[in-house]
């Protein structure tokens, strides 16, 4: 076995194509560290991610249903190995760095609420009036501050390149290059005065990328939920022009195959084909660009990564049928509607009886001052599991 400094080259000194972050060219870490012999700085941001006690919740937060509808749904840890494999497989073929796409893939969805988007808009309501509630931002609190488990600092002090690509894998938040001019949301605007993630500016395609996995994780394996649950059937999805050919092509290589083989082969193809899409897009993207290193990347006006004109086109049936016919279907709605009530119930009551908090709690803010209440509340119930709102929920109102 070579010397701790071979591994270090060996994992250091990868093949990345030039546009690529490089994790012995990072911008480093807001509290400095000793590096590892054994992994990179992203492997070890990755690492942190996953043994993170936001991570581990997600296990029980819904992305459509809620916790009772069934052990088979997909939820945002199930989700979010999904994107982050979909990452890191068009990274490892394009040459970007795999970990640090993986890591923000990871880490992407830790800031969500219970009862998925349901959650997040009725809490949105509710701290309107103390600078309100963003899961972004959220996420970034989560490994900036509130994680506490290193002796040394709060949060999981991550790289530099990750926190930029948490805050920034949708694209700028500031200036002309920023897809319209909503305000920044509290938690990154607080934290960038002190650490400056230059949320004016693109993320590296790394981030990029795995954003663009998130898009094509969520449209098809929501396709897959669906069906399952019976809110539409094939023969309804099969509308799409698109999605017919390739249950045709399936059918034709494998004629009489029965329903759930062909729709997980159904799946994995559109799954392959949008990856497909993705990376010959990027190629040519980043080919027009010029660009010859990733700050090269942050300096465009544009995102490199991204679809062609007909996968957009493609892309927005599958969202404009997936709203129609399974967000806005009525048993969703009514699910969805219940949540809503149980976290806006949980908001009012810990502002009037914050001293129901548990202790850990009561401790992350002066309590006395009703925005920096609301924050510590808004934190707190955002990081709440479905099954655990629901109990506190029956505990305190039933």
């Amino acid at each position: 076995m070579g010397s701790r400094a071979d591994l270090d080259r060996s994992y250091l000194d990868r093949a990345l194509c030039l546009q690529a972050c490089r994790a012995n060219q990072s911008r480093g870490r807001l509290k400095d560290e000793p590096e590892s012999g054994t992994r990179t700085a992203f492997q070890r941001d990755r690492d942190r991610i996953i043994h993170s006690s936001a991570f581990r919740r997600l296990k029980h937060k819904t992305q459509v249903f809620v916790h009772d509808e069934g052990d088979y749904y997909r939820t945002r840890l199930t989700h979010s190995l999904e994107v982050a494999q979909i990452a890191r497989s068009m990274c490892r073929y394009l040459g970007f760095d795999e970990d640090l796409s993986e890591a923000i893939a990871l880490a992407h969805d830790l800031g969500h609420t219970p009862f998925g988007h349901a959650g997040e808009h009725i809490l949105m309501t509710c701290m309107r009036p103390y600078e309100g509630f963003d899961h972004n931002a959220h996420s970034l609190r989560l490994v900036t501050e509130i994680e506490r488990h290193y002796a040394g600092f709060n949060g999981l002090n991550l790289t530099w390149e990750t926190l930029e690509g948490l805050v920034k894998h949708n694209g700028p938040l500031t200036g002309p290059k920023a897809d319209g001019q909503a305000d920044v949301p509290y938690a990154i605007r607080t934290y960038c005065q002190s650490h400056d993630l230059e949320i004016e500016s693109f993320a590296s395609v790394e981030a990029q990328l795995a954003a663009l996995s998130d898009d094509i994780a969520y449209n098809n394996h929501d396709i897959d939920d669906g069906l399952r649950a019976g809110l539409f059937d094939e023969g309804e999805l099969r509308q799409i022009d698109f999605v017919n050919d390739v249950y045709e092509g399936v059918e034709a290589l494998h004629p009489g195959i029965e329903g759930s083989r062909r729709k997980h082969e159904v799946i994995r193809r559109l799954i392959a084909m949008m990856v497909e899409d993705a990376i010959e897009t990027t190629v040519q993207s980043i080919d027009e660009s010029g660009a010859t290193c990733v700050d090269d990347i942050r300096a465009l006006d544009h995102s490199v990564a991204g679809f062609s004109p007909q996968m957009k086109e493609k892309d927005r049936l599958l969202k404009e049928f997936l709203w129609t016919h399974m967000y806005r279907h009525k048993e969703v709605v009514r699910t969805t509607d219940h949540a809503k009530g149980v976290v806006k119930d949980l908001f009012e009551h810990l502002m009037e009886c914050p001293h129901e908090l548990p202790a850990e709690w009561r401790d992350y803010g002066d309590m006395g001052n009703e925005a920096a209440r609301a924050r510590v509340i808004s934190d707190y119930i955002a990081g709440m599991t479905d099954r655990f709102a629901l109990n506190l929920h029956a505990e305190l109102f039933t």
